[in-house]
């Protein structure tokens, strides 16, 4: 027997009445393919057994007749009487074959496009008046709009949130969800971006028309998992594998990170994680910690999806993390002026905070002026490169 659990199950409830903001809900027309799937649903079903929409069900009795519970009792309708019936029911039965027959079953990709709408705290009336108006939701640097039409079917508009407004012919659109993947590659600066969940998106682009199964693979093909590990931790299930446990299945030119690990506390795994897995680096969540036991101290961040385990680009830093955390430490005499050892900081500061494109060279007074740097540089370099001519001398091999 097919399976019959309807919007009702998952948390709907309501008429038709207008929206919470007074809104109307829009004039929908039913669609020939809807009602084929009402009778469809209706032939899997033993007779007697109800199809629920919100506010009313619709049953078969053995001997083909039709009929519709809606407060009072049931009415037998020839099937003509009841494609009237569901024709001025329209927004619960095209919601219904929206999730039933379009989106199709249980998992990440219905509960994401339910999460748009809110499906499952608002009523179909409420939803089709705020649809008409369009849905906006966040997800990473991308901003979704989602969208009714007068047959009941649901369209999205994906687009980088810094585009927000933009005309569509004003952006390059795309049809395909797989166009998601050149565009995910660069960073507007055209540099190569090996972190996807990274916040460095370029813009310029739509997705202006996508239906519900498109607008699935378009942002799970621009931010691959989040959709999937978000379900995972709404339902309890997200599989959360720490840094210990990561780094000791580490084999080949990464084995060496389990070396790190000395049994001298975890404050080195502190600073890899706020050296990549802040919020300005990172659109994710960090969830995992140093181990079951172990919290780590920095913040895990806001994102709206979660990071399950250290990635691959954290695992490629801390392999040469712990090559350099190798070395003997070494004291260096250097003479700088105070404002030097500031400047010092400043040029640090934004290096890692990524603003040194920023930096207007006519603006000296921020330290990490190019032409304050060169000057520094001039002053403070012997002519192979050492500061304040004072040679590294490099560990012995």
């Amino acid at each position: 027997m097919a399976d019959h659990t309807s919007a009702t199950d998952e948390g709907e409830a309501g008429g038709d009445e207008a929206g919470d903001d007074g809104t109307a809900t829009p004039e929908i027309d039913l669609p020939g393919e809807a009602f084929d799937a009402v009778l469809d649903a209706l032939d899997d079903l033993d007779p007697g057994d109800p199809l629920r929409f919100e506010g009313f069900s619709v049953a078969r009795d053995g001997e083909g007749a039709y009929a519709l519970v809606e407060n009072s009792p049931p009415k037998p309708l020839t099937e003509r009487e009841l494609h009237e019936a569901l024709a001025e029911r329209a927004p619960a039965v095209t919601d219904w074959y929206t999730f039933e027959r379009v989106v199709g079953e249980f998992g990440p990709r219905r509960a994401f496009l339910r999460w748009i709408e809110d499906a499952d705290g608002e009523t179909v009336a409420a939803r089709y008046a705020a649809l008409a108006a369009g849905i906006e939701r966040a997800w990473g640097e991308l901003k979704i709009t989602a969208t009714v039409t007068d047959r009941g079917e649901r369209r999205y508009d994906v687009r980088h949130a810094d585009d927000a407004g933009v005309p569509v012919d004003e952006l390059d659109a795309h049809e395909d969800p797989l166009d998601a993947r050149e565009l995910v590659t660069y960073d507007e600066k055209g540099r190569y971006r090996p972190l996807k969940t990274a916040p460095s998106l370029a813009g310029g682009w739509v997705f202006p028309d996508l239906g519900p199964r498109d607008l699935y693979e378009t942002v799970e093909t621009i931010y691959p998992a989040t959709v999937a590990n978000w379900h995972r931790e709404r339902e309890g299930e997200l599989d959360v594998t720490h840094w210990r446990e990561t780094m000791e299945r580490q084999s080949g030119i990464y084995g060496v990170v389990k070396t790190w690990d000395r049994g001298e506390g975890y404050e080195h795994v502190n600073w890899v994680a706020e050296a990549c897995c802040d919020d300005s680096q990172c659109l994710k969540r960090r969830e995992w910690e140093y181990d079951d036991e172990t919290d780590l101290d920095v913040d895990g961040g806001d994102g709206v999806f979660p990071c399950r385990e250290p990635c691959s680009v954290v695992v490629s830093a801390a392999r040469k993390w712990t090559r350099l955390e190798s070395e003997q430490p070494r004291t260096y005499e250097f003479e700088l002026t105070p404002s030097e050892k500031e400047q010092v900081e400043d040029i640090i500061d934004a290096v890692a905070d990524g603003r040194t494109d920023e930096i207007r060279e006519a603006d000296t007074k921020e330290g990490a002026n190019r032409y304050r740097a060169r000057f520094l540089r001039a002053k403070l370099f012997d002519d192979e490169g050492n500061l304040g001519g004072v040679p590294t001398e490099p560990d012995e091999e």
